[in-house]
C-alpha cells in the first residue's frame, strides 16, 4: 500500500511587496500558505509529491479536491502500482475531497473532529464493542499534549454529508479512538464521579482490521518531520516579491529535497533513513580539494573519514566508472 498524506503549511516571509503574503494563521506573522503532499510506504521514506503555493489567508481545504487527485496521479507515476490510501486532518473531510478519491481509485482516511452527527455516532457504540490497546512507546495526545501509554478504539458504519445531495453522501468506517481524560482536581480532594473520554474519530474506507486502521491513520504523522526538513532548507524562506517565481521555487524546492532523499538511498541504508540537512553535511558538503595531474583531475578525499565507503557507493551510482583504455 502507498500512503499519500496532504497537509498544508505556512512559510513566513518578509517584506510588503511579496504578492500573495498576508496575516494569516501565524498572529503578527506574514505568510504564504503552501499545499505538501509525500508519498511512502511502510519500507520507503516518504518522498515530497505535488506541491502548491498560495496566498497567506487561504483556507487549509482551499483547492484540495484537484491536489488530492493530482497527488494520487503523481504517487501512480511514481510507481505505485497497489492500492494508494489518502490521509489528512480534519480540514480536508469534505464531500468534494472523498470524491476525488474515489474517482482516482484510491481509499481514504481524514479525520473529522467533533460534531453533533459524530457525537451521535459515538453514542451508538456499546461498551463491549471498545478494544483496549497498548502503545509500546507513549505518544503524545494532541489536545494537552501529555504523553499516553493506553487507549480504547471502535468502529461502526456511519454515512457522512448527510445535509448534502443523495449521490455525494458516502457510507465507510467511523473509527474512533477513546482516552480517558484524567481528573486534574484529584489532588485537591475531588473525586470521580464517572470517567470521562476524549475522542479521536477517523472516517475511512481502509477495510484493514480496526487496529491497523486506527495506527495507519496515526501514522499520518509522518508528514510533519517532511515538511519540518523541507524548511530547513530551501524552503526556509521563499526570496521573490513575485508570486509565480515563489511557486518555482517551491518546486525547486520539493525536487532538491527528493534528489538529496535519494543520494542518501544510494549511499547506505543508514542515509537512507537520515534528514536531508544529515546528507549534506556527510555526503555533499565534503572537504575535499581537487587537483590536476597528468591531464587528470584527482580529487583528495579527507583521511580517515567515516562517510568514506557510503560516499564511494554514492559516486559509483551517480558517475559510472570510466571505460578502460584500449
Amino acid at each position: 500500500m502507498t500512503f499519500v498524506d496532504v497537509d498544508p503549511s505556512h512559510v513566513r516571509v518578509y517584506g510588503r511587496a511579496k504578492q500573495g503574503a498576508e496575516y494569516g494563521r501565524l498572529k503578527g506573522k506574514r505568510t504564504l500558505h503552501p499545499l505538501i503532499a509525500t508519498i511512502s510506504t511502510s519500507r520507503a521514506a516518504p518522498v515530497i509529491g505535488p506541491v502548491r503555493l498560495r496566498r497567506g489567508k487561504a483556507a487549509d481545504v482551499r483547492g484540495g479536491e484537484s491536489f488530492v487527485a493530482e497527488a494520487i496521479g503523481v504517487a501512480r507515476q511514481a510507481g505505485a502500482t497497489g492500492a494508494i490510501l489518502v490521509r489528512a486532518d480534519s480540514k480536508f473531510y469534505t464531500a468534494e475531497v472523498v470524491a476525488a478519491c474515489r474517482r482516482a481509485g484510491a481509499l481514504f482516511s481524514l479525520s473529522t473532529g467533533i460534531n453533533p452527527s459524530i457525537t451521535a455516532a459515538i453514542a451508538g457504540i456499546g461498551e463491549p464493542d471498545w478494544v483496549d490497546i497498548v502503545y509500546p512507546h507513549p505518544i503524545e495526545d494532541p489536545d494537552t499534549g501529555a504523553l499516553i501509554s493506553k487507549a480504547q478504539v471502535a468502529r461502526i458504519r456511519y454515512t457522512a454529508f448527510v445535509g448534502r445531495p443523495r449521490r455525494q453522501q458516502v457510507t465507510a468506517w467511523l473509527v474512533v479512538r477513546r482516552v480517558r481524560r484524567e481528573n486534574t482536581t484529584a489532588a485537591q480532594g475531588q473525586g470521580e464521579l464517572f470517567t470521562v473520554y476524549r475522542y479521536h474519530p477517523v472516517f475511512t474506507d481502509n477495510p484493514a482490521p480496526l487496529v491497523e486502521a486506527e495506527t495507519t491513520h496515526r501514522q499520518h504523522a509522518i508528514v510533519e518531520p517532511t515538511i519540518a526538513d523541507l524548511k530547513a532548507s530551501a524552503l526556509a524562506h521563499l526570496p521573490s516579491g513575485s508570486f509565480q517565481a515563489n511557486n518555482a521555487w517551491l518546486t525547486l524546492a520539493a525536487i532538491a529535497h527528493n534528489l538529496t532523499r535519494a543520494a542518501g538511498c544510494a549511499a547506505s541504508a543508514l542515509h537512507a533513513k537520515a534528514e536531508t540537512a544529515t546528507i549534506r553535511d556527510q555526503l555533499i558538503a565534503v572537504p575535499a580539494r581537487v587537483a590536476r595531474s597528468a591531464r587528470r583531475l584527482i580529487l583528495h578525499l579527507p583521511e580517515a573519514w567515516p562517510w568514506e565507503h557510503a560516499w564511494q557507493r554514492l559516486f559509483t551510482a551517480a558517475h559510472a566508472p570510466p571505460a578502460a583504455a584500449a
